[in-house]
Parts: C-alpha cells; structure tokens; sequence
C-alpha cells in the first residue's frame, strides 16, 4: 500500500506526494496542479511508464538505476538489467500543509548509497500562480568515492538526464518552450540558462535553477516527443561524490495559470530567486 500526503497553497490543495510502500521506488508529487486545478504533470504514461510527475530521479549512480526502465549501456545500448536502487523514505524532519523537509536513503546492491535532504514548500505568488520550491542534498556517507552518471557519459549523446525532472501531461499539441534569449526544443535542450518556460494548453511551468551551481547545469529538454524538463548533474561528464561529500541543488518552479510570455515568465523569475 501507498502513503501520500498532501501539499497545499494559500489553502488550496496543489499536489500529492507519494512516498512509501514497497511499490514506490522514488518518491515523487503528482497530480500537480495550478491554482485554477488545471493538471501539470504526468503519472506513469504509456511513452515512459517510468516518469512519475516531479521527482528526482538518476539514471547512474555507481552503476545503479535510480531512474527506472533499462539501463544504457555504451556499445550496446538500451539494456534491461537487475540494477535498480530505491529512493527510501526515512523520516520527516518537519511537514506542515505547505511543505516539508524529508530524509530519503539512496539504496541498491544491499547498502545506503547516498543518504538524501529533501525541502519542499509551495509558496503563493499572484492569484494564478505559485511557486514549487525543491532543493536536495545528496551526501555521499560511505568510505568509497562514488560518482553520478547519464545515458550521455556512458555513451549516449544528448541523453544527460538525471536530477531533477518534471513530467508535464501530453496534449494534442507540443508545449512551446523558451529561455531568456531562445526558442524551441532544440535551441534549449543541452545548455545552461537562468530560466526555462514550458507552456501548454491553459498553463505555464517556469524552471529556475535557484543556486550558482544549480544554474550551471545544462537543461535536458522533450518537447516534441513527449514533454519533460530537467536540470542535468551530468550532462556530459560524471559527477563526482567523494566520500564525506555533498552535492546540493535547488530548482524553484513557477506554476501558472495560462500562457506567460517572456517578460512575465522573467519577472515571476527574479521574484522567486530574489526571495
């Protein structure tokens, strides 16, 4: 059996988190909604039934699978393979109705790999939009240096996904999507940038990578094949995690009501990172 709580805004319910039950190998918020209860996310679709709404999910750490579905592997490609880890729920360290700080254990192959701090709080910005505000800390608590891999450093090229990463619902028509400076799937996707904007059918999801390093990572970007955006930990080369270390990122997400341009997608921006 699933456990989920509910994550709330001014009062209004805006999403559900899932994270227990032997089933749940990551936790993760879905439905999402915006003020108005339009669905921003997507669980489990038939394209990648291993995207669950909003979630932090790493398809190599150490050669473990914290993603889902198969593994690839380089010279051979996508392979399913025994070596996935959980994401395990360990304890609250505080949950009120509009956020909540989260203690996760990274586990595969019988042992803790990364012992996770999750924060998460909905923040309420206008009377159509409000801001999910995620960050966590991935320490490495074990005596052997581990590192983060993709798809893309093991041999896949455009394929650096893992980290943060929002599945948004599929529509009849691609979302559009947008930076500070540039326009479409393929101008974004692989490059660094203060901001990204996805914009579907009556809502917006702005992305803002909300610390220095946070902000250095390459967004992985599908429009055209199915809608999802992430900020990459390895995009192109593996991450490392020495033991004793941490690694921290922090991605604030504007959740709007209808389609924002540029300019309004860049002020609800400097609002959210300001504050």
């Amino acid at each position: 059996m699933t456990t989920t709580a509910l994550l709330s805004c001014g009062g209004r319910p805006v999403g559900r988190y899932t994270y227990g039950g032997e089933a749940v190998t990551r936790p993760y918020l879905h439905p999402v909604t915006t003020l108005a209860g339009v669905p921003v996310t997507e669980e489990r679709p038939a394209d990648h039934i291993h995207h669950l709404g909003v979630s932090v999910a790493v398809p190599d750490v150490a050669g473990y699978n914290f993603w889902g579905g198969r593994t690839y592997v380089r010279g051979q490609g996508p392979t399913a393979l025994d070596n996935h880890g959980a994401q395990r729920h360990l304890g609250w360290k505080l949950r009120d109705p509009d956020g909540f700080v989260e203690e996760l254990g990274w586990e595969a192959g019988g042992a803790e790999l990364l012992r996770e701090h999750r924060t998460v709080a909905a923040v309420e910005l206008t009377g159509t939009a409000w801001a999910l505000d995620l960050s966590f800390s991935l320490t490495n608590r074990g005596e052997k240096d581990l590192s983060i891999g993709s798809p893309a450093t093991n041999g896949r090229p455009g394929a650096g996904y893992g980290g943060f990463f929002w599945r948004a619902p599929k529509e009849p028509a691609a979302p559009a999507v947008f930076s500070g400076t540039l326009d479409g799937e393929e101008a974004v996707h692989g490059r660094a940038a203060d901001w990204l904007a996805l914009a579907g059918d009556g809502w917006t999801l702005v992305f803002a990578g909300a610390t220095e390093e946070t902000r250095r990572d390459p967004w992985f970007v599908r429009t055209t094949e199915y809608p999802g955006v992430g900020s990459s930990l390895a995009a192109g080369t593996r991450l490392p995690v020495p033991a004793g270390a941490t690694v921290v990122r922090r991605v604030v997400t504007v959740v709007a009501d209808g389609r924002l341009d540029r300019d309004a997608a860049a002020a609800h921006v400097r609002k959210v990172v300001t504050a």
